[in-house]
């Protein structure tokens, strides 16, 4: 791994990044009370397409591709470089009932993966249970002020980043850059680290300049304009498209799913895909609701249908 960009002394919270309204106990409250209920999100659940264990890829050189696990889990593909993405693949997480779909690959089903991308430390992206049964040699690239919560559970190559930094693989055809760039959102796992560890989304780019996005969590903002002037030939966007409603309480942290085809629309994205949807029960929409929604603001862009990559739990695209 080369080029890894890095402070020496990392801010000790990152309140000062934060610019959305965070949720008191009335609109938590709230947002609890707006949850369907178990029994509607198990019977609309039934109908998420689930491929578990499905053919995966082949890494090849020039090829990109993304394998959407569930939730935001997902591994990408870029020249030979397999990454993992907020890996959350056990029965269910703090804070939530447990999961609505399996996972599209359990930890011994994964591939042979050159690191693990954490985009913050919320429980459904951040999963302990998941990280314990990986390799302690597995590289993990996540935001500043994480390396002490992965070293502390036993992984002994840990990089932190702050937005903008990257770090390099060696691709089939040259070296792949991981980038982490800015998101919209926040971090908390205990009532005392709000803030404590950086967030973020993630470019995974190619030799010849293409490039993947993995939004982790976040809602919409200008720094897509930013991430897109950085990174000009962005072919896979996967962005989230769930977790959404009530809308005045979530609209500061999660896009819904017009916002996120828009967010592609910015990013100069052919290809989005949905993510961050029926697996858990997280806030007040139906659980299919994310995805019909997704398609109609898609379809509404006039964009060839095709390049709405609505890939079933499991499932794999690649170009």
């Amino acid at each position: 791994m080369a080029g890894v960009l890095t402070p020496a002394m990392p801010p000790t919270d990152f309140h000062h990044r934060l610019d959305s309204r965070m949720l008191g106990p009335l609109g938590a409250a709230r947002l609890w009370w707006s949850f369907p209920s178990d029994e509607e999100a198990r019977r609309d659940a039934a109908r998420v397409p689930v491929t578990p264990d499905a053919p995966l890829p082949d890494p090849a050189a020039g090829m990109l591709g993304v394998t959407w696990l569930g939730h935001a889990s997902a591994l990408l593909w870029v020249d030979g470089v397999t990454v993992l993405v907020d890996p959350v693949l056990s029965p269910g997480i703090p804070g939530a009932a447990r999961r609505l779909t399996p996972p599209g690959r359990t930890v011994e089903g994964l591939p042979p993966i050159d690191a693990v991308l954490i985009s913050h430390d919320h429980y459904d992206h951040l999963d302990v249970r998941t990280l314990a049964a990986l390799p302690r040699t597995t590289r993990i690239l996540a935001g500043l002020n994480s390396g002490t919560f992965f070293r502390a559970r036993g992984f002994r190559d840990v990089v932190e980043l702050d937005w903008w930094d990257s770090a390099g693989f060696a691709g089939l055809s040259g070296e792949v850059r991981v980038e982490f760039v800015p998101a919209r959102h926040w971090s908390r796992r205990t009532a005392t680290d709000r803030c404590h560890r950086l967030w973020g989304g993630w470019t995974v780019t190619a030799p010849d300049g293409r490039s993947v996005y993995h939004a982790g969590d976040t809602a919409t903002g200008p720094f897509l304009e930013r991430i897109a002037a950085r990174h000009r030939r962005i072919e896979i966007a996967a962005l989230p498209v769930g977790a959404y409603a009530p809308r005045d309480l979530l609209r500061e942290v999660h896009m819904d799913p017009a916002e996120a085809v828009r967010a592609a629309e910015v990013l100069r994205a052919p290809r989005m895909v949905p993510i961050h949807w029926g697996t858990f029960v997280l806030s007040g929409e139906p659980v299919l609701e994310p995805l019909e929604a997704t398609r109609r603001a898609w379809a509404r862009t006039r964009r060839p249908r095709e390049d709405l990559w609505d890939l079933p739990i499991g499932g794999s695209r690649t170009l």
